[in-house]
């Protein structure tokens, strides 16, 4: 089933906010890994500068390696940075940052293992394991739960395999390396790592409450536009559409007016319980008909009420309500007649054309509503049914936008009325209560 249009641009508009929010969480990682890369660096200038002489070859290309590893790192969290910068950053390049943090760890790990000749038992003893938080961190920080879920996938198996991995030759002083790397300088390096990781979860930490700070204020910004305006714009509203309806804009739409017959003379000598009963029931129908054929109620004005139908379908769909609402009325007036109370009929006007719709008022006082000559035509249609002695008038140009055929769909031509404002006549079709 095909979206409607406004759904697919709803669905691409959040695709293209959480992609931006993804490459931006990218740039953070990207400026940590620099910074992650740096400190490590230093740390093991420090470390390799408290022990002085290094005699051992293994040692000594152990540092080089480590060196080659972050100078490696930083560059591309430098390249990466560079490239967001400039917007040459595609959000599908994630996964190459999320492989190449994997790569980095686990192979320097292995080289580690390669370069000390112990085998893969003594795995969690080499220094470069202690990267492994680090990595994740930068994958909680991701905020994507698939990423980090494949980089622990991947860590473990790789360290998993590792385990297993044993050297070709076993090395001379196996213990007294294994010892080393247990010794002050490594143990700094791991505190270093620890550290870092920590600093890593802080900002991934910070991140995320404001992001719940966000969404918080837009549930409330959300919760507050709805005391004022209509619920179906509360999503528009709160996403920062507010702006954009108050520019306001002009388009096509279809107008419904509904009011009850008879109800001033009603009123006299009720209770003002008895009032409000009424009232409320009436309401209560009209929003059950008009969240059914998606129209949204711009207000309600004492016994009447205003109806507005725009979109895919609008013209049809304002029909199909108008319908939804005589059925509802005639079983209401029935309903009242059998519990021996008055009876009471309505007014439908119905009309489709250009109006300008907007948000008007103060932040204190909004409302979202339409103006033009499509509104007051459709709202004198409806007080056109009383001298009528219709139960729905709709104009032509309402038919014709909705592909109706009067004739066949049951409709009665009326006289062309000449309404105020007007000076040509308008093609007017009614129904009659059933």
């Amino acid at each position: 089933m095909r979206l409607p249009t406004a759904l697919r641009a709803g669905a691409a508009g959040e695709a293209a906010l959480l992609n931006a929010a993804e490459v931006e969480a990218e740039r953070i990682v990207a400026l940590l890994r620099i910074a992650v890369a740096v400190g490590l660096l230093l740390a093991m200038m420090l470390a390799v500068e408290s022990v002085r002489v290094i005699d051992e070859p293994h040692l000594r290309r152990q540092i080089g390696l480590a060196a080659a590893t972050m100078l490696s790192y930083l560059a591309v969290g430098v390249l990466i940075y560079w490239m967001i910068g400039r917007g040459l950053f595609k959000p599908w390049m994630i996964w190459l940052a999320v492989l190449t943090d994997c790569s980095f760890l686990l192979l320097n790990t292995f080289l580690s293992l390669v370069n000390t000749g112990v085998p893969g038992g003594a795995v969690f003893a080499m220094p470069a394991v202690w990267m492994a938080p680090v990595v994740l961190a930068f994958g909680v920080l991701r905020l994507s739960p698939l990423r980090l879920a494949v980089m622990l996938l991947l860590i473990a198996a790789g360290f998993g395999w590792m385990i297993l991995w044993q050297p070709p030759e076993a090395a001379p002083d196996l213990v007294g390396r294994i010892r080393l790397t247990l010794d002050s300088p490594p143990n700094f390096m791991r505190l270093v790592m620890l550290c870092l990781a920590g600093a890593v979860l802080v900002v991934a930490a910070v991140r995320m409450r404001a992001l719940l700070h966000r969404s918080i204020e837009e549930a409330r910004q959300k919760a507050n536009l709805t005391r004022y305006l209509p619920a179906q714009l509360a999503d528009r509203l709160a996403g920062g559409g507010l702006e954009a309806l108050r520019e306001g804009r002009q388009l096509q739409m279809a107008i419904l007016f509904i009011d009850i017959r008879g109800f001033t003379s009603w009123c006299e000598g009720r209770e003002p319980q008895e009032v409000s009963r009424l009232i409320t029931e009436f309401r209560a129908r009209v929003e059950d008909v008009s969240a059914g054929t998606g129209g949204l109620i711009d207000k309600y004005i004492g016994d009447a009420a205003m109806i507005l139908f725009d979109g895919e379908r609008a013209a049809v769909r304002a029909l199909d309500c108008a319908e939804g609402l005589l059925a509802q009325m005639k079983g209401w007036r029935r309903e009242r007649e059998t519990a021996g109370e008055t009876g009471l009929g309505v007014g439908i006007g119905v009309h489709w054309g250009e109006v300008y719709s907007g948000v008007t008022g103060t932040p204190k006082r909004l409302e979202y509503s339409v103006f033009g000559d499509t509104v007051n035509t459709a709202a004198r249609l409806e007080q056109l049914t009383k001298a009528q002695g219709m139960a729905v008038i709709a104009s032509a140009a309402l038919l014709r936008e909705a592909g109706a055929e009067p004739a066949r769909d049951g409709w009665t031509a009326l006289p062309a009325e000449v309404l105020r404002g007007h000076s040509k006549g308008l093609a007017l079709f009614g129904k009659a209560q059933g």
